[in-house]
């Protein structure tokens, strides 16, 4: 698992220049509303705020993510003066959280945008819970949520704006479908009724401390689609926490709140968050943790019992989402795999359509732009896979298999990737075998993806000395490897 996370590999260092700017903007956050005059719980809310601007904007264009940065406070001030205004009316509160959670889950059907303001939307509701916030401190959160959200936006778009100098990447969206056959409303309800469930037993676990259960279910719900990936994520939330508890009782319970060390430690929770946020969940919940730990001791209430009460409760959260994708509407892990393997599919061949057409000697073509497109897509399927190719799942020969489909699509980017390149050099020519083979890869694709053609392995070649076309005849004898695993019945 450690080498997971930190030794995994980082194409153009893009994870550590994560990580590295959203030290560097949240830094700059605390220290602004700190210079500001703000108390502690505003430099906390603001450090907070500047967290999910950096983390959850995600948008394919900079464009895009300035616009959404731009449209947090709007949707997160409203939820902090509801939640602030209901802090002594129990019911109301209770109900106006869970309409949170439905609203901000069912927003991510309008793609990346909607899935960020629905998160800022929920955690302003969770941190107004975990600060106590009253009416009275309103206008200082105000201006701490809105200055932090200014200076985070300052280096992300001003002082450290690598995007630009990148491809946009199409965050791949949910299968799509209509009323009841739509993931998102399906995973609206079952994040409402989850967070219900977490809701009312956290309450009976600790009347103070109830919303941590709510928010393991909530944070379990992003990024997951299906019920295996659910499921894979509550226990890696709950071992990730088991961990960082377990660290805390020896960094952050002997700390007591000293500030320059805290101070220290916290920087580096935020680089572990965002650094480990794209390979390991655990590590990254690992860090969550412990973040939370160092701030309950700068506001003097950490101690050991309190740290088992918040394993307590990230159980109960983990247990009410396990309980909802398994009983509400669940959506199954072969349907949704099977979804993004073909649009990974046809992604592949638009790729390849891309890098001819680019060697034919089109200046419009962009190979590049797709295979970015490409790898966000293989991301959602390793996810879906995930529940798969678990160890604890006892089912080897779907584990078996599903591991053989995520090697063929490794193998099938790798070629990808080599053909891009050779087809970037200006110098590189294209001929009649290496349309007939763009060809056969279209045809194999269509096989997969549910067309009439079917998929062969192509005719032994002679050993290709034009290094696109040797790219072309490995990317085709990964797709007809690939009809075996796939073709196979799912219940086999």
């Amino acid at each position: 698992m450690l080498k997971r996370a930190f030794v995994a590999p980082d194409p153009g260092r893009a994870r550590l220049r994560f990580a590295a700017r959203a030290v560097l903007g949240i830094s700059a956050a605390v220290l602004a509303c700190g210079l500001a005059g703000h108390s502690l719980v505003g430099a906390v809310t603001g450090g907070l705020a500047a967290l999910l601007a950096l983390f959850t904007v995600t948008d394919a264009t900079v464009r895009g993510q300035a616009v959404t940065t731009a449209l947090l406070p709007v949707v997160g001030l409203p939820v902090l003066t509801a939640a602030a205004g209901l802090h002594d009316h129990a019911l109301a509160r209770d109900l106006t959280f869970l309409a949170v959670v439905g609203a901000g889950v069912y927003a991510r059907r309008w793609g990346p945008r909607g899935h960020s303001l629905g998160v800022f939307a929920f955690m302003t509701f969770f941190v107004a819970q975990f600060l106590h916030a009253t009416p009275g401190q309103l206008p200082e959160l105000y201006a701490a949520v809105a200055l932090s959200v200014l200076t985070a936006a300052a280096v992300r778009f001003g002082l450290w704006c690598y995007e630009r100098r990148l491809p946009p990447a199409a965050v791949p969206a949910p299968p799509v479908g209509t009323g009841l056959a739509r993931v998102t409303t399906r995973q609206a309800i079952q994040a409402t009724a989850g967070a219900g469930f977490a809701l009312v037993v956290g309450q009976l676990v600790s009347g103070q401390r109830w919303y941590w259960a709510v928010g393991a279910t909530w944070w379990i719900f992003v990024n997951t689609t299906s019920r295996g990936e659910t499921l894979v994520r509550g226990f890696r939330r709950v071992l990730g926490t088991l961990i960082g508890i377990g660290l805390g009782l020896l960094v952050a319970v002997p700390l007591h709140g000293a500030a320059p060390a805290t101070a220290v430690l916290l920087a580096v929770c935020v680089f572990g968050i965002f650094y480990t946020a794209a390979v390991s969940y655990t590590w990254m919940m690992l860090s969550v943790t412990l973040l939370a730990e160092l701030l309950y001791g700068l506001l003097g209430v950490l101690n050991p019992g309190l740290l088992a009460l918040r394993l307590a409760e990230t159980g109960v959260g983990a247990l009410g989402a396990g309980l909802a994708v398994i009983l509400v509407l669940p959506v199954t892990t072969h349907t949704t795999t099977d979804a993004w393997i073909q649009r990974a599919l046809r992604c592949v061949h638009a790729c390849t359509a891309e890098a001819a057409a680019r060697l034919a000697g089109s200046e419009s073509a962009d190979p590049a732009r797709r295979v970015a497109e490409l790898e966000q897509l293989l991301g959602r399927v390793r996810l879906s896979v995930a529940p798969l190719v678990h160890p604890l799942n006892p089912v080897l020969g779907r584990k078996r298999r599903a591991r053989r489909v995520l090697v063929l699509l490794d193998d099938c980017a790798r070629e990808i990737r080599g053909l891009v390149s050779v087809a970037a050099d200006p110098e590189a020519s294209h001929d009649a075998r290496l349309a007939a083979a763009c060809w056969r890869v279209e045809a194999a694709v269509e096989a997969l993806t549910g067309g009439h053609a079917t998929v062969t392995a192509s005719a032994p070649q002679p050993l290709a000395t034009d290094p696109a076309l040797a790219h072309l005849h490995g990317l085709e004898r990964a797709l007809a490897d690939l009809a075996t695993p796939l073709r196979t019945p799912s219940g086999a």
